[in-house]
């Protein structure tokens, strides 16, 4: 089984990053898709446009945008299977473009994906 982590698409590629899986809707500015050294980009896996203009990056919403977003990713089976699987595997790591590290979506995510492991 491997670990799951997450970390920024601006970060340099490292040796331990295994399988590098894009998890936003949107491409980040600035970012060659070559430089990114992707593996996989799952834009389905990423929260609804909806949920996502709502909680805006706004701390004070992280807590209702956790729940929110975990009740998306419960009903969104066939995407989280695939990384389940991938991460069954090797190591994964999921990249985001938002600048908090703690306060975002692929925080959520590594969260819900260790839960059900």
């Amino acid at each position: 089984m491997g670990k799951i982590q997450i970390k920024r698409i601006y970060a340099p590629l490292a040796p331990d990053d295994g399988c590098r899986v894009f998890v936003d809707r949107l491409w980040p500015r600035g970012v060659s898709r070559q430089a990114a050294a992707l593996d996989l980009w799952l834009k389905d896996i990423a929260p609804s446009p909806d949920l996502r203009g709502w909680f805006a990056h706004d701390p004070a919403r992280f807590d209702a945008f956790r729940q929110k977003y975990c009740d998306e990713l419960t009903h969104n089976t066939e995407v989280v299977e695939q990384l389940l699987a991938l991460a069954k595997k090797q190591d994964v790591t999921l990249l985001y473009a938002a600048r908090d590290p703690v306060v975002n979506h692929a925080a959520v995510l590594a969260e819900f994906l260790g839960d059900r492991r």
